[in-house]
């Protein structure tokens, strides 16, 4: 290949859209990982390993859990049935407000229960900790519990930005509650003492809604219209929305189920196995999140023209991320100590953190190839309304992670729980390409 081929291929490279796209996202995605690493790094240099640690990760997990599962799987069913119903309805403000409605619902009804339920889950999840512990986990929920309302909107309109190409401003976004956390860290952290990143999560969450409601109306986005339930796409919304729902809250379970076993373990444990899959869920998050969020969109609208084509569009996809994710994650196996070391080596994190930390990294990290590629295949399925099977599938990687959690943790300790996340990912990979490959050799399914 002479070099004006190759200047050749790499314009085209640079003038196809998707790839325009998927290059701004991956970069503001850089950005604000770095800016969460600096937040991190704030943190374990400040408190550690710590109990105090521990509480906040448990008070914001069960509000992230909320919000993945439900307001990301509203997202996730919005997107391609907004897309149709632009191309065949055309009556978008309807679609809106139903869909505005549907989420205030949803995110009062799920921060009640959030509220109503805390001692249940952390006696049941929990259990064997002293009464001060479970009141510095409360102390710090019914802070971030608020959360859940402003995540639910912002997807929303995050969505609405997305569907129109504005990935700029509905990934930059994300920024801004990590910022939030430095600055009450940074400035009022005595003041807000062990409200301090709780605080700072709400505060961001605000600022974030309030950013992306600002440049919808501005790009006039927003068209809420007399909602209607019935229309055709709302209706295929809700006949999806139970399907992906399932599957994401089987999913986000099993983050839950990994920390109830590392509570089992030493204190510190949870923060152990928390900042073991920092390095991993940042390659995961730079490529993985930036593809997905570009092709979401890209598949639903040229699903309804040219399946056919599509499938070979997402069949080329994989083949590329499979060998791009592999030769990542044998770069960071091989420097995982080194990085570890450098990022969060003083003060309380110790030399024998880095070692313990560093491990469970390596465990994490065999997963990236599979992760990324099972993301992929996800915002497929979706795009194409194919929901159903992805909650099959869940089930089975629920209860595999369950199964080898029990085995691993026996034999290798808290490192078992990050290799169970790696082979889970595997397994759930390798079955969602085998349905794929079915839908597209199944004329009649």
């Amino acid at each position: 290949m002479n070099l004006n081929t190759i200047k050749n291929t790499i314009l085209k490279l640079l003038n196809n859209s998707i790839i325009k796209n998927i290059g701004i996202v991956a970069l503001i995605s850089l950005i604000i990982r770095f800016i969460g690493f600096y937040k991190d790094i704030l943190i374990v240099d400040k408190y550690g390993l710590s109990e105090f640690l521990d509480t906040f990760y448990i008070a914001i997990l069960i509000p992230g859990l909320i919000s993945g599962v439900f307001l990301g799987s509203f997202q996730s069913v919005f997107i391609p049935n907004y897309v149709s119903e632009l191309k065949t309805g055309k009556n978008a403000g309807s679609f809106q407000t139903t869909s505005v409605l549907i989420t205030l619902a949803v995110a009062i009804l799920f921060l009640v229960l959030a509220i109503l339920f805390t001692d249940i889950y952390l006696e049941t999840f929990f259990s064997g900790h002293t009464p001060e512990y479970y009141e510095l986990i409360k102390s710090q929920f019914y802070f971030v519990a608020p959360c859940i309302l402003f995540w639910g909107f912002s997807s929303l309109l995050s969505g609405l930005l997305t569907i129109e190409g504005e990935f700029t401003y509905s990934t930059i976004n994300n920024l801004l509650t990590p910022l939030a956390i430095i600055i009450c860290i940074l400035v009022f952290a005595e003041q807000l003492d062990i409200y301090v990143l709780a605080v700072g999560t709400l505060i961001g969450s605000v600022i974030n809604f309030l950013f992306l409601l600002f440049h919808v109306l501005k790009r006039k986005l927003l068209k809420l219209e007399k909602p209607d339930f019935k229309s055709k796409n709302i209706i295929i919304l809700f006949k999806q929305l139970p399907a992906k729902l399932s599957s994401s809250l089987l999913s986000g379970v099993n983050p839950l189920v990994d920390q109830y076993f590392s509570a089992q373990l030493v204190v510190g444990s949870v923060s152990a196995l928390t900042y073991g899959a920092k390095i991993p869920m940042f390659s995961i998050g730079l490529v993985g999140n930036a593809i997905g969020k570009v092709l979401l969109p890209y598949f639903s609208k040229k699903a309804i023209d040219n399946p056919v084509n599509t499938y070979k569009k997402l069949h080329k996809i994989l083949g590329l991320i499979i060998i791009t994710t592999t030769v990542i994650m044998i770069i960071l196996i091989i420097f995982s100590k080194p990085i570890i070391s450098l990022l969060f080596e003083r003060n309380t994190f110790t030399a024998e953190d880095t070692v313990t930390v560093s491990k469970i990294m390596q465990m994490y990290l065999l997963q990236i190839p599979s992760y990324v590629c099972g993301l992929i295949m996800v915002k497929y399925l979706t795009a194409i309304n194919r929901n159903n099977f992805m909650a099959l599938a869940s089930v089975l990687s629920l209860t595999l992670n369950i199964v080898l959690n029990v085995i691993l943790i026996e034999k290798i300790g808290v490192y078992g729980l990050a290799l169970a996340t790696s082979l889970v990912s595997i397994v759930n990979s390798i079955v969602l390409y085998v349905y794929i490959r079915y839908l597209n050799r199944s004329p009649n399914v």
